[in-house]
């Protein structure tokens, strides 16, 4: 039992997560510089290890972004109203994690003037422009349903007709946004770690557990960790988000962590038990060969999903938003660990003449990722600041 944070406390959390990611920009901008006169050798990558940490934190981030339907199919298809306030904070949610995903692919190409290579030369055989004609449609659609679910709140208008035709588009389109990003690594010859069939399902699995456990902590963070059971609605019927939608995104982590966790247990039996030399020569590659530098993180991935699943599991866990807030940030860095540092780099292991060729990202990666991460959060405080003000006025009629 809490008291709703005032308003005051929500600007000055707005204002301050504003002041972070402009310094993280900047910081990583002038490590962008120097990458853009110097070129990738001042990066980790090398010819066996051609995509590191910034096409990892692309994958990881077209992941957060496809979760937004797990608050969309709920709201729109099941009428589970109690996720009507949260609907806005998703799709923001999604749309700051295209603009951050679209950048690493900016920044990994080495010279922004290659990029007009994809927009003058399209390849409809490439899964990598498909990618990328996903991801600008899926940011338009969540721009549209954002901005219109709070122009309605801000008029107390009912959903106009022409939005549900957009919301069930976008249910598909989330998914394909990450289906097409498994695509791209399972289609390539020779990385037996991604040629699986169970790419896909897993990257989806992931991203619904990592998406809403940032969506929860968000929510949280942004009311100041206010836990509330009997919030009262607003104009249109919604609640604001309690436990009782705190408790509806945990079992959602829960269960999405759960499916991850058996798709990879599998991958992991067609490997070893059948013998099949490529894929379980791959596998002991990331987790246990030294000389990868890949298994520390894929370890303490999977450990830390564990015991984040564990935790959401029990009441008492759903019943304090302290221990609630723990678990989700556990569920969330086990999954970027797991795609965001070590499943792509991780394909390239081993190379295709059986040599384990260590990855491991330089400080200018590492800054100019920061500053990807920056420019992202930028864009969702931004969005946060738009919310706050809308509903502080409450509806004009």
């Amino acid at each position: 039992m809490s008291s709703t944070p005032s308003e005051e406390s929500r600007s000055h959390f707005v204002a301050l997560s504003a002041g972070v990611a402009l310094a993280a920009l900047l910081v990583g901008f002038g490590a962008w510089l120097v990458q853009l006169s110097r070129g990738l050798v001042v990066t980790g990558l090398s010819r066996d290890v051609s995509w590191g940490l910034y096409v990892s934190q692309f994958t990881f981030l077209v992941g957060v972004a496809a979760s937004a339907v797990m608050v969309v199919v709920p709201y729109y298809l099941h009428d589970f109203r109690a996720f009507g306030r949260l609907l806005v904070y998703g799709e923001a949610l999604a749309v700051a994690a295209v603009v951050g995903a679209g950048l690493f692919v900016l920044v990994d190409l080495g010279q922004p003037s290659r990029v007009m290579n994809v927009l003058l030369h399209p390849s409809p055989r490439s899964p990598m422009f498909w990618d990328l004609l996903a991801l600008g449609g899926y940011l338009v659609i969540n721009a549209v349903l954002a901005g219109t679910a709070l122009w309605t709140e801000r008029y107390g208008l009912g959903t106009p007709w022409w939005l549900r035709p957009l919301v069930y588009l976008s249910i598909p389109w989330a998914v394909s946004i990450h289906t097409i990003t498994a695509f791209i690594y399972a289609g390539l010859p020779g990385r037996p770690s991604w040629e699986t069939a169970v790419l896909a399902p897993r990257f989806l699995a992931s991203a619904f557990a990592s998406g809403p456990a940032l969506l929860l902590l968000l929510v949280l963070a942004e009311r100041g960790g206010a836990w509330t059971d009997d919030a009262p609605p607003d104009a249109t019927g919604a609640p604001e988000p309690g436990s009782r939608v705190l408790r509806a995104l945990a079992r959602i982590i829960a269960w999405a962590l759960a499916l991850n966790a058996f798709l990879f247990g599998v991958e992991l039996f067609t490997a070893i038990y059948s013998h099949h030399p490529e894929h379980s020569q791959a596998l002991r590659a990331l987790y246990l060969d030294p000389e990868g530098g890949l298994r520390f993180w894929m370890w303490a991935s999977q450990a830390t999903c564990l015991v984040a699943f564990v935790a959401l599991l029990f009441p008492a866990t759903l019943g304090d938003h302290r221990l609630l807030a723990a678990a989700a940030a556990l569920a969330f860095a086990g999954i970027w660990m797991e795609k965001g540092m070590g499943l792509i780099p991780g394909g390239f292991l081993p190379s295709p003449l059986a040599l384990v060729r260590g990855y491991a990202p330089t400080l200018l990666e590492v800054l100019i990722s920061l500053g990807v991460w920056g420019a992202s959060a930028l864009v969702l405080t931004g969005a946060l600041w738009t919310i706050r003000k809308v509903r502080a006025e409450g509806s004009r009629f």
